[in-house]
């Protein structure tokens, strides 16, 4: 069985994102998603609460802070705080037997992307790198980041990094069945095979709106 995955999405537990979990599950099933990563801003809690209720694997993740930008854990136990150096991030990932996955590298604009000095520093870390981040506005980042994963031999994913509901199904990543660790899902990686579609600059007017509405409303459950 060949697996339909998207490994960086957000839900209301992110200050950016007014997506509820069970609204983020439906979306997926209607678009054929069977493996996915939720990957909120420094918070486990939305993938724990989609994988209560999904048919279908969660992978509970984190995209976390840094001092330098930001790093994704894949297959967390537990919270790791923002705001420490990237190699104290990377190793607290390491820590947990889970994976470290590099999130829209070297994109600038914003976006608290690792810089490529430092993703080089994190190498004896790092496990996946983001080789299509849907969100990316320059297809050059993009391209940049598959080279920096070809040069270190690491597997790259396609993402749609969705902080709406709508966002995804159109970018995503198909790859063999695994054996629901860690180890078993990075080896799987190594026969991905991506499906790229750009979300447009428009997405990034929706976050922006998406803050906007959390400084006076609560997210539901």
């Amino acid at each position: 069985m060949t697996l339909r995955g998207d490994f960086h999405m957000h839900t209301h537990f992110s200050h950016d994102c007014l997506t509820a979990p069970g609204a983020l599950v439906k979306r997926c099933l209607r678009v054929g998603l069977n493996c996915i990563a939720v990957t909120d801003h420094n918070s486990l809690e939305g993938g724990r609460a989609a994988q209560q209720i999904a048919p279908f694997t969660v992978i509970v993740g984190a995209e976390i802070k840094s001092t330098a930008g930001e790093i994704t854990g894949l297959f967390l136990q537990e919270d790791i705080p923002a705001g420490l150096g990237p190699v104290e991030t990377a190793r607290r990932i390491k820590e947990q037997g889970a994976l470290v996955s590099v999130p829209h590298p070297f994109t600038g604009m914003g976006r608290s992307a690792l810089d490529r000095a430092t993703a080089t520093d994190l190498l004896p870390y790092i496990d996946i790198v983001e080789g299509f981040n849907a969100r990316t506005m320059r297809a050059s980042d993009n391209a940049d980041a598959r080279r920096f994963a070809a040069e270190h031999s690491l597997p790259v994913t396609a993402v749609s990094d969705a902080h709406t509901a709508r966002e995804l199904g159109r970018t995503f990543t198909e790859f063999p069945e695994f054996d629901g660790t860690p180890e078993g899902f990075r080896q799987a990686l190594a026969e991905a095979v991506l499906t790229e579609s750009p979300a447009g600059s428009f997405v990034h007017v929706y976050t922006t709106l998406n803050k906007l509405v959390r400084r006076v409303r609560k997210p539901r459950v």
